[in-house]
Order: C-alpha cells, then structure tokens, then sequence
C-alpha cells in the first residue's frame, strides 16, 4: 500500500495511556470509529474484531439539532457528539475517509474540512490516533476495485458484517466503510510508521 493512500498519525500512538482517569482502559485493542464526515449528517460506526470477524459494536448519524443552523453551533454540535461517543467506547483509532473535491464544486470540500478538522480535534484530545483514506482506497480494499459502484460496496459491507440489510442511512454505511478499510489496512500502517 502506498503511504499517500493512508495518512496517519503514528505519533499519537505514543501519548496513549495505559489507563484512563476512572482506571478503565484507555483504548479497546483493536477498536476502531469510522467516521463519514458531513455538516448536516455525520455517520459513525464502532468496529471492534471478533472470532468470527469485524463486528459493529454501534453505528449512528450525527445531526445538528434543528435551532442549531449557524456552522460555528454545526461544528460544536459535531464536536460535543464525537467526544461522547469517543469517551464510551475508547477505540484504539479513529478512520475517516479523506476529502475529495471536483472542479465543479469546490466550496464543498471546503466546508467538508471543517468538519474534519472539527474531528481530528476531537481525536486529538483524547490522544486517539487517526487514519485518513481516500475513497478510491476504502473501495479498492472492501471490493478490490477503485472504481466500485456503490452497490457493490453496499454488498461488501453486509457481506462482510454478516448482516440482514444494508445500514442506513448511506452516512452509517460509509462509516461501516471507513472502519472497515482499517480493520483490512491496519495490519501494515506499523510497517510503515518509519517511512
């Protein structure tokens, strides 16, 4: 896997503690939040391993309460939301798929980013490291194509957490998504933490 594919924070693995403030464990080994970042949804989902493969521990959307229109009461919203979830359920890292932009349509990854950045905020308060994926490698990854329609990664994921259906909302499946591409990729990141 080429390193512009993955971006990581391998540093942030050292400020982890071995235990949290309650005496709880810091990380759950293995644990990992996907995040499908957005302003009006953002989609999460704990993955965790387990003897019969990657489990959804539990997935859900963020959305900004309806008084809440202003971006700065958006990106707080999301902020407050992550660090609950984050604090709950202790993962070992955090995915998120990386912003793209197109020509046409430049303000959104722009607007995207502030959502991100609103994330990895959160993650780094709480010493969490976080791994950042392109889209084309979180579906190289689920399907072995970069190019895979979103059916055929809808299929990956139900294939691959044993379910009935497809989680919805799409923000749900494409955090399901996210976490499951590191879950796949993680494995590696230590052999190229010295690159």
């Amino acid at each position: 896997m080429p390193l512009r594919s993955c971006e990581s924070e391998p540093d942030l693995l050292r400020m982890q503690s071995e235990a949290g403030e309650d005496g709880r464990p810091a990380v759950v080994p293995g644990r990992v939040v996907g995040i499908d970042p957005g302003l009006n949804a953002t989609g999460y989902a704990v993955v965790e391993p387990s003897p019969r493969g990657p489990r959804i521990v539990e997935a859900g959307v963020i959305r900004p309460s309806s008084e809440g229109k202003a971006m700065g009461q958006r990106l707080t919203h999301l902020h407050q939301n992550l660090l609950e979830i984050l604090d709950e359920f202790r993962p070992s890292a955090v995915a998120i798929e990386r912003v793209h932009s197109h020509v046409k349509f430049p303000r959104t990854a722009i607007l995207m980013s502030q959502a991100r950045g609103v994330i990895l905020l959160a993650a780094a308060l709480r010493g969490i490291p976080v791994f950042g994926y392109a889209a084309a490698r979180i579906k190289k990854t689920l399907t072995g194509s970069g190019r895979a329609p979103k059916p055929q990664m809808q299929q990956a994921i139900k294939v691959e957490f044993r379910l009935d259906s497809v989680p919805e909302p799409h923000d749900v499946a494409d955090a399901c998504a996210v976490a499951l591409c590191h879950v796949h990729v993680s494995p590696n990141l230590s052999r190229l933490d010295g690159v």
